[in-house]
């Protein structure tokens, strides 16, 4: 599967921005979903997760409350509406796809897009 982001760009604190990851090749529904991102001279974190269904969602603390995650199906497409943004969010982020359950783990997913830059200005 081919996954590539978009959406990211420049927002002040406190307001919001919508990612997506459209994703292409084999069938959507066969995988589990995950965004993750990383900072300037950090290693790459785990953000959220959701099941093939949307079922199952997992979400970092650090964003809990504030982020959604949602996919649509029907449009091969991953979301993350994050809301409330801090400059500590600021990253690039990365939507990821693995076979089987939705996990937390970076290690577990086999797919990666190429990343979307978010940058939250105080």
């Amino acid at each position: 599967v081919q996954l590539v982001e978009s959406g990211g760009g420049l927002v002040q604190a406190g307001g919001s921005l919508r990612l997506s990851c459209a994703a292409s090749g084999r069938t959507f529904t066969s995988y589990a979903m995950g965004w993750f991102r990383q900072a300037p001279g950090k290693e790459r974190e785990f953000v959220a997760s959701i099941s093939w269904s949307s079922g199952i969602r997992y979400y970092a603390d650090s964003v809990r409350g504030r982020f959604t995650i949602s996919r649509d199906n029907a449009k091969n497409t991953l979301y993350l509406q994050m809301g409330r943004l801090k400059p500590e969010d600021t990253a690039v982020y990365y939507c990821a796809a693995t076979v089987g359950m939705a996990v937390t783990t970076e290690y577990a997913y086999k797919y990666w897009g190429q990343g979307t830059q978010v940058t939250v200005s105080s």
